[in-house]
């Protein structure tokens, strides 16, 4: 059951009014009283409430203040779910962004509950809560970037206003769209075939000993060779460097041990019920029927490739990435593409199976003028995102897509032009680039640690969220830094000139 906020509780509480039993008061400054002034909650509540079903049994839900404050904290600090409540029952000012009326010294929640909030939370949710913030923010800075840019032309005030309005009537696109995509690591080991076939016959074997417990000292167990199996596995993946045809051989061993596994399962369950099982061991069962014919498939075919290929038993929706980066050619998680508008982001599309992701381009572009109601003047993008029917949508739509054009190259001083229009285009794309290393060695972008699919999707969008909330914060700092420095006094000119 899930009990909508009175009309005090939903409104923000004011640092002074936060009860502290030691005394003193919180500091209005602080980071995070600021950052809870800039999260949309009453428009977060109305979603998360849509999950809970209409009825007024069972216990209370906890707030969305709370849950998305407390996904929020576990972000950008970067900590464990025991080690977040934690946090939060010993800092006061991580309980005023939770929506506390006073400090207490006893957690508000169970650490368990964390995993709720991820699964309450979808993507999409968050998607729309990134992009509430996120436009108003692009849109504000954008505006003042258009107030401050060096007007040319006449010295006259009112000439200079009468030609910028003239200026947009021209063309009425606006702003600049930056677009890539990249991989997010799951917290997973490097898959090897050897190593998965293993982790197989081990995970089979356990099964074996559970649907074999009912019939102990009436029925023969049936062998498995466990011992035989993982003395030739250690054999073989114990040796610093491996010929190809021993981990071929030892591949096609753990195969077998793995076939013969499944065909004794399948008597057992004639004569034992499979609720015998787990939860777990059931699901990693099927699992790894599945891994089986995979495995088998490319070992006859002598390949590694295979559509839709398990690299982890315990998270099977994940997938190989190619990615063709110098540090890891191939990255195992979702793909995500993104784009950027003056420093803040925006998922644009999220999947587990590799794409293509110059096919976003043109949704890309159409969302930006659902969400700042113009085209963008330019796209900045790479190589992969110049196809002709995406230089055909921005030639239609009167939108400069970064890039040499189609055709035999110019000469002249027009090349030297487009020389120079590449390299500040490029300057400008490392922004994007930038944002990808500050959400992976910062925020954790670079290693999912969620287990569940929706989880996962969960914390890649909140991580979006929270680099768009700092971005917010440091653009806050800025703009009260200028205005101090802008502060003069009356016959003594600006403060800090010397």
């Amino acid at each position: 059951m899930y009990e909508f906020l009175s009309h005090r509780e939903n409104q923000l509480l004011l640092p002074d009014d936060f009860f502290l039993p030691f005394g003193g008061k919180l500091n209005k400054e602080n980071r995070w009283v600021k950052l809870a002034q800039l999260v949309p909650w009453a428009y977060a509540e109305k979603k998360y409430a849509k999950s809970f079903r209409k009825s007024f049994r069972g216990q209370k839900a906890v707030s969305i203040r709370v849950a998305l404050g407390a996904l929020i904290i576990q972000e950008r600090l970067q900590l464990s779910d025991r080690e977040t409540v934690q946090q939060i029952v010993e800092n006061p000012y991580l309980q005023y962004f939770i929506g506390l009326e006073g400090y207490q010294d006893h957690p508000p929640f169970h650490p368990s509950l964390m995993t709720h909030f991820r699964k309450r939370l979808s993507e999409q949710i968050l998607r729309e809560i990134n992009e509430i913030i996120a436009v108003e923010a692009a849109k504000t800075t954008q505006d003042s970037d258009r107030d401050n840019e060096p007007k040319s032309g006449t010295k006259s005030k009112g000439k200079r206003t009468t030609k910028r309005r003239s200026t947009t009537e021209e063309d009425p696109n606006q702003g600049v769209l930056l677009l890539d995509a990249t991989c997010t690591p799951a917290d997973v080991a490097y898959p090897t075939d050897l190593n998965l076939l293993n982790e197989a016959r081990e995970k089979l074997e356990e099964i074996i000993d559970t649907l074999h417990a009912p019939q102990i000292g009436r029925a023969r167990k049936p062998r498995t060779y466990r011992d035989k199996a993982r003395k030739e596995y250690l054999a073989v993946a114990k040796q610093r460097r491996v010929n190809g045809k021993v981990i071929r051989r030892a591949i096609g061993k753990q195969l077998r041990y793995v076939a013969r596994n499944l065909h004794i399962i399948r008597k057992l369950a004639s004569r034992q019920p499979l609720t015998l099982l787990s939860r777990k061991q059931y699901r990693d069962l099927l699992v790894i029927q599945e891994l089986y014919r995979q495995q088998r498939m490319m070992f006859e075919r002598k390949t590694h490739q295979i559509e839709d290929r398990i690299v982890s038993i315990h998270q099977p929706h994940v997938r190989p990435v190619v990615r063709g980066k110098a540090k890891a050619r191939v990255e195992f998680g979702a793909k995500v593409s993104v784009s950027m508008v003056n420093g803040y982001a925006f998922l644009e599309r999220l999947s587990w199976d590799s794409f293509n992701e110059g096919v976003t381009l043109i949704e890309s572009v159409e969302a930006y003028k659902r969400r700042f109601g113009c085209y963008p003047k330019a796209v900045l993008a790479d190589q992969i995102y110049r196809t002709r029917q995406n230089r055909a949508f921005c030639k239609a739509h009167g939108i400069r897509l970064s890039g040499p054009a189609l055709g035999r190259p110019v000469q002249g001083e027009e090349a030297t032009e487009q020389r120079r229009v590449a390299r500040q285009d490029a300057r400008k794309r490392n922004a994007i680039e930038g944002k990808f290393g500050e959400g992976k060695r910062r925020y954790g972008l670079g290693r999912i640690r969620a287990c569940l699919a929706k989880t996962s999707e969960t914390v890649i969008a909140l991580q979006l969220l929270v680099m768009n909330l700092e971005r917010r914060l440091r653009d806050f700092f800025v703009s009260w830094l200028n205005r101090l420095l802008s502060y003069r006094i009356p016959a003594f000119g600006n403060i800090f000139e010397v």
